[in-house]
């Protein structure tokens, strides 16, 4: 009865006192950093912390594992933030450690105040580290799926700016290919670059390969097939700086050159178009 009136008492302590202890465990936390926190940071940390021990007042009965949701919310914003600022997950792994010692301090500081059996400390851990847990999985996760956006985002903004299309005089346009060329860059060149292609009131295309640094055969294969697409559509296809490297994957790929335009440089093929 004694053991289970001091659990009762250490559950009311946590939710009657959440303020000012969320605002002493943060403020020992920063401590242990060796590091400057931001002022807003260190703010929302202790907002947070006021939840996380009211939470964790209310659960120590219950058997349940869980963790409050502003936890939860406030570990995704930690994980995107670093994300979104080009930083590292480690950044953030480095505060746990930290966090765990002055939880665990904390924990047995209650369990002597308030003459908590062994066995009740150990739950009250249990509960504080499985919480802290939770937060570390939710701030991968979510920096995870951040970085994972930024990465998409970034690629979408590449293959809009390295596959351009470029008129130069009435009814020409050069498609200068440059870089890598993968699966994602031929995807955005065969859905989103070919179907412009015939609003440009075009009848020569010229496609520049002499600024491609890889290319596997799959792939210029994909890009080959542009030249059936265009001929189906009237505008007629030339192909120039065709390196040994790209012949040889051409050959590979199975492609029929004996139909296709090919000049050693983009000037040669204006000077042979006849408008």
């Amino acid at each position: 009865m004694k053991s289970t009136n001091s659990m009762q008492t250490v559950a009311a302590y946590l939710n009657d006192n959440a303020e000012h202890l969320a605002a002493e465990l943060v403020d020992l936390i920063i401590m242990k950093f060796g590091f400057e926190v931001p002022k807003h940071e260190v703010n929302l940390a202790k907002d947070m912390y006021v939840d996380f021990l009211r939470f964790l007042g209310d659960s120590i009965y219950q058997t349940s594992e869980s963790a409050p949701a502003e936890l939860i919310e406030w570990s995704k914003v930690n994980g995107e933030r670093a994300a979104s600022s080009s930083g590292r997950i480690s950044e953030i792994f480095i505060r746990y450690p930290d966090t765990r010692l002055v939880f665990s301090d904390f924990i047995m500081q209650l369990g002597n105040e308030f003459h908590l059996e062994t066995i009740e400390v150990v739950t009250i851990l249990k509960k504080v580290n499985h919480m802290l847990d939770l937060s570390i999985n939710e701030t991968v996760f979510a920096f995870e799926r951040k970085t994972e956006e930024l990465i998409k985002n970034a690629q979408k903004e590449i293959n809009e700016l390295s596959t351009p299309i470029v008129p130069i005089q009435d009814a020409i346009a050069v498609l200068p290919l440059i870089g890598a060329i993968d699966s994602h860059r031929t995807e955005h060149l065969l859905n989103k670059v070919v179907p412009k292609i015939p609003a440009l009131k075009i009848k020569y295309l010229i496609i520049d390969f002499s600024g491609i640094i890889t290319i596997d055969t799959e792939v210029a294969g994909h890009i080959f097939n542009v030249y059936n697409v265009l001929r189906l559509l009237g505008i007629e296809v030339v192909v120039t700086g065709i390196r040994t490297e790209l012949a040889a994957r051409v050959v590979e790929a199975g492609i029929d050159f004996s139909t296709i335009i090919v000049h050693a440089n983009v000037k040669k093929a204006i000077e042979s178009i006849n408008l």
